[in-house]
């Protein structure tokens, strides 16, 4: 038996703690540096959007047109629609059935209301004796 083979075991027990906060410390890093990318974008993509709107400004100087401005419709449901949940068959149908549900009620509670004013009509013309 070697020594230098025990050591190395005493100290292979140690390297899976190691190599696991390795692991974990280099993908932080990643992290970051993918965060860090997408700021450099971002403020990129920013100064470009200054500098077009630099020239279309001077365009409409030049042409003394007015500037549109932006409408922002203030009734968005969601950021994306097309990111939004899609609903399952039986959520629709679920919908569905207390829509019907809600006009079966109406029509019941007219007819129920019409019934009752022509009870007590007709209960005010007969006199019951």
């Amino acid at each position: 038996m070697h020594p230098i083979s025990g050591a190395e075991g005493a100290v292979g027990g140690d390297d899976d703690s190691d190599d696991k906060e390795k692991e974990e410390e280099a993908e932080r890093e990643r992290l970051e540096a993918i965060r860090e990318a997408e700021e450099r974008r971002k403020e990129k993509h920013r100064k470009m959007e200054e500098e077009r709107e630099k020239m279309r400004q001077e365009i409409r100087d030049k042409y003394n047109i007015k500037k549109k401005e932006e409408v922002v419709d203030s009734v968005q449901e969601e950021p994306n629609p097309l990111m939004r949940k899609k609903k399952t068959p039986e959520e629709l149908a679920r919908e569905a059935e207390l829509e019907d549900e809600d006009e079966f009620t109406k029509l019941k509670n007219t007819i129920e209301t019409q019934v009752n004013e022509l009870k007590s009509q007709i209960e005010s013309k007969c006199v019951m004796q």
